[in-house]
C-alpha cells in the first residue's frame, strides 16, 4: 500500500513536471490543516509522511518552560518530566494526534489544500522554466478557443494567444501546427501563464535566423525591425564582413530565403533595407521604393525629420493609410514629417509673404486696452499676426491675462480680420487723415471769418468819423470862432478817432481769437463762424 501512493506521488510528479518532495510537503500540510480543523485548536501542529507505512502522522509540539503563559504551545517542566524524565527547559514535547477519526469533511479540506499546493508548485515551475525564454521561437498546437483568444499546446503547459498578437490575415483551426513567439510570462494570470504571438516583430526576425544561415553565425545582424501584422514589415540589416552583402544574404537566390518566410507569415510583404549609421540615410533607405529627393532634420533633440518627395513619388511614400512612412518611422526611431516638392514651395512662399508683408501693430485692435497690450508686447508679442497665430493656453501663460482676458482678445482679432484686416487699418488711418484735413481748413475759415470781422469794425469806426467831422464843418462856415473851435474839436475828434479805432482794433483783434478759437473747436459748422 505504501509503496503504491508513493507510486501516484511520483506519477503526479512527472505529469505536473514538479518534484515528488512538492507533492509530499502538500500532504503533509493538508493533515494539518484538516487536524486542527477537526480538533478546533490552536495548538502546533505538524505533519510527517511514512514512506514505509504510506501513513501521515500528526503531531502536537509544545515547548518545556519554567512558567507556562500559553497552554496550547508551552508545557511546564514538572509536566514534561513526567512524560519523559531527561527533557530540559527549551526541549519540545511531541505528543501523537489520532488520525483515523478525521472523518469525510476533513479529507475534503485536506484534498483541496494539496490540489492547491500542487497547482501554485506547478505554476513556479512554469515561471521559472519560461521567464529566460522570452523572445524564442516554438511550435506550438492549436488546442481550443476562449472567446477571441487561443489556447496553444506547448507540450508541457498551455499557452495563450490573446487575439491582439494575432495576424490580420490569418485565421486558425484546431488543431494546427503554429510557430510564435514567446511573448511575455504572466505570473498572476489565472489561466495560462505564457503568452505567446504572431504578430510581434521578433517573429520575423526569429524566422530570419532559421533561414539564413550568415544571421544565425552572426556575420550579418538584424539592427531593427518594425511590423504591422498581416500587412507590411521592414527590417534593418548590416553586415560585420564587408564582403557578404547583408540584403542579398536575406533574400537568397532567386529570392528563395526571404520566399519561404513570406509564406510562413500568409503572404506579408517584407522590405530588407541596409542599415546606415547616419540618420539622413537610413531614411532616404527606410522609406523604399519610394524616391527621396532630400532628408532634412529638423529638430535633432525631439528627433525629428523632413523629407522632400517628388510629386509623383508622395503617395508611395505614404503608402497604403500612411502604412510605409509610419513604419519607417518606427524603424529609424525618428518623426517624419514629409512633404511633396509643390508644398514645399508653396510653404516657402508663404514664408516669404509673411516675412516681407508689413505688420500689424496692436493698437489696431479695437476693444483692448492700452494696458493689455503693454503686457503682451512684454511678452514679445508685437504685431496683431502673430498674436492671431498663439493659442488660448499660450496667451494664457503672459502674466496677467487671464482665460477672460483671453476670449476679449480672441474677439477682438476676429473683428480685425472679419473686418478686411490691413483693409481696415488702412481705412481707420484714411479717415484720420480726412479729418485732420477738415480741422485744417476749418481754421482757415475762421481765420478769414476774423478778417471780415476785422474790416467791418474798420468801417464802422470810419462811418463814426465821418459823422463827427460833419457838424464841425457847418459850424466852420458861420464864424471865425467857430472855425477855430471846429479845429480845435477837429483835432479832438481825430483824437478820439484814433483813440476809438486803436479800441476797436483791439476789440477786432480779440474777436479774430475768439473766432480763431470757434472755428477749430466746431470745424464742420464754418457758415456759424462767418455770422
Amino acid at each position: 500500500m505504501a509503496n503504491l501512493l508513493y507510486q501516484q506521488i511520483e506519477m503526479l510528479s512527472r505529469e505536473k513536471h514538479i518534484e515528488p518532495e512538492v507533492v509530499v510537503s502538500a500532504i503533509e500540510d493538508a493533515m494539518v490543516v484538516a487536524a486542527r480543523k477537526y480538533y478546533k485548536t490552536e495548538e502546533d501542529l505538524r505533519a510527517k509522511f511514512n514512506q514505509e507505512t504510506g501513513q501521515v502522522d500528526v503531531f502536537s509540539v509544545h515547548i518545556v518552560v519554567e512558567q507556562v503563559t500559553d497552554s496550547n504551545k508551552e508545557v511546564s517542566l514538572t509536566d514534561a518530566k513526567k512524560k519523559n524524565p531527561e527533557v530540559e527547559v527549551g526541549s519540545e514535547i511531541i505528543l501523537a494526534k489520532p488520525t483515523d477519526v478525521l472523518g469525510r469533511i476533513a479529507a475534503q479540506t485536506a484534498k483541496q489544500v494539496i490540489l492547491q499546493k500542487v497547482r501554485e508548485a506547478e505554476r513556479d515551475t512554469i515561471f521559472n522554466e519560461y521567464h529566460t525564454r522570452v523572445g524564442e521561437l516554438v511550435t506550438v498546437i492549436v488546442k481550443r478557443a476562449e472567446g477571441p483568444d487561443l489556447i496553444v499546446d506547448m507540450g508541457r503547459t498551455e499557452a495563450r494567444l490573446p487575439k491582439r498578437e494575432q495576424s490580420k490575415l490569418e485565421t486558425y483551426n484546431i488543431g494546427e501546427r503554429l510557430r510564435v513567439v514567446i511573448k511575455m510570462v504572466d505570473r498572476a494570470a489565472k489561466g495560462p501563464q505564457v503568452i505567446v504571438s504572431r504578430a510581434d516583430a521578433s517573429l520575423v526576425q526569429r524566422l530570419f535566423e532559421m533561414e539564413v544561415p550568415e544571421i544565425y553565425d552572426g556575420t550579418v545582424q538584424i539592427r531593427f525591425a518594425a511590423r504591422e501584422a498581416g500587412e507590411r514589415t521592414k527590417v534593418a540589416v548590416a553586415s560585420r564582413d564587408k564582403d557578404v552583402d547583408p540584403v542579398g544574404a536575406c533574400v537568397g537566390m532567386k529570392g528563395m530565403r526571404v520566399q519561404s518566410i513570406i509564406r510562413e507569415l500568409r503572404g506579408e510583404k517584407i522590405d530588407i533595407i541596409p542599415y546606415s549609421e547616419e540618420t539622413v540615410a537610413f531614411a532616404q533607405k527606410a522609406l523604399s521604393p519610394a524616391k527621396v529627393t532630400r532628408v532634412q532634420i529638423t529638430d535633432p533633440e525631439a528627433h525629428k525629420l523632413e523629407v522632400i518627395v517628388e510629386d509623383s513619388q508622395l503617395s508611395l511614400a505614404i503608402g497604403k493609410k500612411g502604412q510605409n512612412v509610419r513604419l519607417a518611422s518606427k524603424l529609424i526611431g525618428w518623426d517624419i514629417d514629409i512633404k511633396s516638392e509643390e508644398e514645399k514651395r508653396r510653404e516657402i512662399e508663404d514664408q516669404m509673404t509673411r516675412l516681407t508683408a508689413p505688420a500689424t501693430p496692436l493698437t489696431s485692435l479695437a476693444g483692448v486696452g492700452a494696458k493689455t497690450i503693454e503686457k503682451m508686447e512684454a511678452a514679445g508679442i508685437n504685431n496683431v499676426e502673430a498674436l492671431a497665430a498663439m493659442t488660448p493656453e499660450q496667451l494664457m501663460e503672459i502674466p496677467g491675462i487671464g482665460e477672460k482676458m483671453v476670449d476679449k482678445i480672441y474677439q477682438a482679432v476676429n473683428r480685425f480680420y472679419e473686418g478686411g484686416g490691413e483693409a481696415a487699418a488702412a481705412t481707420e488711418e484714411g479717415a484720420q487723415a480726412v479729418e485732420g484735413t477738415e480741422g485744417s481748413e476749418a481754421v482757415a475759415e475762421g481765420e478769414q471769418a476774423s478778417d471780415e470781422v476785422a474790416e467791418n469794425a474798420e468801417a464802422s469806426a470810419e462811418t463814426e468819423t465821418s459823422a463827427e467831422e460833419a457838424p464841425a464843418d457847418a459850424d466852420a462856415s458861420g464864424s471865425p470862432d467857430n472855425e477855430t473851435a471846429g479845429k480845435t474839436e477837429e483835432a479832438s475828434a481825430e483824437s478820439t478817432g484814433s483813440t476809438t479805432t486803436h479800441s476797436e482794433k483791439t476789440k477786432h483783434a480779440t474777436a479774430t481769437e475768439d473766432a480763431s478759437d470757434s472755428a477749430q473747436g466746431d470745424s464742420e459748422q464754418p457758415e456759424e463762424a462767418k455770422s
